[in-house]
């Protein structure tokens, strides 16, 4: 699409593409760090493997994408299919050490952490790598005057689409209401006849395909890299912290909050990119000690008993 003219720019515009960018990297961390809040506010579990699970998702994404869009498709599946079993696999792991305290789960963790981060590397090299999207989404779009990544817009729509999904799955399906029950009273589930280590398993699973599935979708914005596991670890632990500790709203709002800080931080004040964030978080703790929480698909009990 040809532009005649240069758009005459208000107060506002120079700073719509990387708002935009905020938004999308936004949602990726509420997807990627939707598997965080699952596990700590469900199966209370303290996962720091979470960000190898994405980066399995991201690692499949650049074996797998040639541009085309089947195989777009098969490496979702790949992916969702390939991150989700690494979550069972460390549900097992987990198993004898679940009713033990968070300190020794962050230990063990933290160890298959470091191994599938070196697994990651010895199969694919120390290198950041290539992703290579469908030839229709690698291109700009004309939006408010501005170009912007085909990508990037279609990506904000897909994971909003996303996010919905997960609404509906844990407010109006069986399985989420199971969910919703064994984190208000777990032993009263148990005596139901359903097996809280079935759910611990059933969570952690669904939290490795949530990573997966962020990992190749995300790939073109947080690609493949050796540091990759570690960031989105360290980014989804701040979202995570900043929400609430399990609360799903809040988890929404602290992610678009972060990719907002980022990208904004960035074309605002490239010297103090690095420090606002954490400046930020250290502010919104301070003002509220329990995060941007709220009662929208809180998965963790407020202190007193109230869900």
């Amino acid at each position: 699409m040809m532009v005649n003219a240069a758009p005459v720019l208000g107060p506002v515009d120079p700073y719509l593409i990387p708002a935009l960018d905020g938004v999308a990297y936004g949602l990726l961390l509420f997807v990627a760090a939707s598997g965080l809040v699952f596990c700590f506010g469900v199966a209370n579990i303290l996962n720091l493997a979470h960000g190898t699970l994405y980066a399995i998702g991201a690692y499949t994404a650049a074996a797998l994408l040639d541009g085309g869009w089947a195989m777009l498709l098969v490496a979702l599946g790949v992916g969702v299919v390939a991150s989700a079993g690494a979550g069972g696999l460390l549900a097992g792991l987990l198993a004898p050490v679940a009713r033990r305290d968070h300190l020794t789960q962050a230990l063990l963790t933290f160890g298959v952490a470091l191994a599938g981060g070196s697994l990651l590397v010895t199969a694919f090299g120390p290198d950041s790598l290539p992703v290579r999207i469908p030839a229709a989404l690698d291109g700009t779009v004309v939006l408010a005057g501005h170009r912007y990544a085909a990508y990037r817009l279609v990506f904000i729509g897909v994971a909003a689409l996303l996010a919905l999904l997960l609404y509906l799955a844990v407010a109006r399906t069986r399985a989420g209401m199971l969910v919703r029950a064994a984190v208000d009273d777990a032993d009263m589930v148990a005596c139901l006849g359903v097996n809280p280590a079935r759910i611990r398993l059933g969570v952690l699973t669904a939290a490795g395909a949530l990573a997966g599935a962020a990992g190749v979708l995300g790939a073109p914005i947080i690609g493949p890299a050796p540091t990759t596991a570690d960031n989105v670890l360290l980014l989804s632990l701040v979202v995570v912290v900043l929400g609430g500790l399990g609360s799903v709203r809040g988890t929404l709002l602290a992610a678009l909050a972060v990719g907002e800080i980022q990208s904004l931080g960035v074309a605002l004040a490239p010297t103090a990119a690095p420090f606002l964030l954490f400046a930020a978080m250290a502010v919104v703790l301070a003002v509220r000690a329990r995060g941007l929480s709220g009662r929208w698909l809180r998965l963790r009990p407020r202190l007193g008993g109230t869900a």
